[in-house]
């Protein structure tokens, strides 16, 4: 019953960048939830217009050029420092390369050996990035994860290597931090464009079809808990809208994330219990090994703290009981988390995220 509760509830961590959105460009989505919400978003954003894949050169000088007029190439890029090397439209297009920095090519993010190279995938502008050949070689058709003891490392550290993420170990690349977010987005967006689409699909070690696998899921909504929406992204949503006519929907909402993937209808019997929404807080985040709740509430209450992971399981249940209280999350893996806390009447909730360092 809470589980239903809390995930329906859960915080939004994102604003909708209304202002870019087209009006009424959502409206048949609006108010469903889990794989009723990815129906309509898919109905919506399908019917894009397909452009030819020797075109991406020209529209990449419209969605991927940087402030200063270079290639914005999330590969080799420093955000907030001097890149190794940039790049220049077309003139450094590869071409042959041998060492980074030689030229720029298209990077299907999400390979093409995962669908076959089929169109309409293969020219949808919302995965294919401009990015430096030889690392765009490296990182070859291996998923996305986190690595540790890298056997490769680009010059802008992004690395490849072993997986350190739960539940895969094979080789994966890594991205900088401060793109992870653009990726993981980009995969919701063909997990919900090609939705029912894929069946032919390969696939990969990372996803079923379109789909990312429980593995890469975890790992991807990690991201985007962490790297949230920036305004590099909401500039290329739109850039990429006037081109294709179809947007990524988790740009603009990315709240739908937990829409989609982590919701679950609540019992009639959970809504008429649960009444109020607590005021609380939760410190540090992300948080080591000691967790801290402060509850605004007056009145005396005993609480049911719960930890859930992101696939809804419960990790943890505890009783507790004043408006301050403490929780020791040492045995907790690395990653995001939800904390649900409810009076012991039934009659006050709170649903929080938080990720464990």
């Amino acid at each position: 019953m809470i589980k239903s509760i809390f995930l329906s509830a859960f915080l939004v961590f994102g604003i909708g960048v209304f202002a870019q959105i087209p009006a009424g460009y959502y409206d048949s989505a609006i108010g469903d939830t889990g794989i009723s919400m990815k129906v309509s978003l898919h109905n919506i954003i399908k019917a894009h217009t397909v452009v030819s894949y020797s075109s991406l050169v020209t529209h990449h000088q419209v969605t991927d050029k940087k402030p200063n007029g270079k290639v914005w190439d999330m590969y080799s890029d420093l955000p907030g420092g001097t890149p190794p090397y940039e790049f220049t439209f077309i003139t450094d297009k590869c071409g042959n390369y041998v060492n980074e920095g030689d030229c720029y090519n298209r990077e299907h993010s999400f390979p093409q050996s995962w669908f076959s190279s089929s169109s309409p995938m293969k020219s949808d502008l919302f995965h294919v990035y401009p990015t430096d050949g030889k690392v765009n070689g490296y990182r070859s058709s291996y998923p996305y994860g986190e690595v540790s003891n890298p056997t490769k490392t680009s010059l802008n550290g992004s690395k490849l290597g072993p997986n350190t993420s739960a539940g895969y170990s094979g080789t994966v690349f890594e991205p900088l931090d401060e793109y992870k977010g653009d990726f993981a987005r980009t995969y919701f967006y063909m997990a919900t464009r090609y939705y029912n689409e894929d069946g032919s699909w390969p696939g990969s070690v990372s996803s079923n079809g379109a789909e990312p696998k429980p593995w890469a899921l975890a790992l991807l909504y990690q991201w985007h808990l962490q790297d949230t929406v920036s305004q590099k992204e909401i500039d290329r949503n739109t850039a990429v809208y006037g081109i294709q006519n179809n947007r990524n929907p988790f740009i603009d909402h990315p709240e739908w994330v937990d829409t989609i993937w982590f919701y679950e209808a609540p019992s009639p019997s959970s809504v008429e219990n649960i009444v109020q929404e607590l005021q609380a807080i939760i410190a540090p985040n992300p948080v080591n090994n000691q967790l801290s709740i402060t509850v605004d509430y007056a009145q005396y209450r005993q609480w049911i703290v719960r930890i859930y992971d992101i696939q809804g399981r419960l990790i943890s249940m505890t009783h507790k009981q004043g408006n301050s209280i403490q929780l020791n999350t040492q045995g907790l893996e690395a990653g995001p988390y939800i904390l649900n806390i409810q009076s012991t009447d039934m009659m006050l909730y709170k649903n929080l995220k938080f990720i464990k360092q």
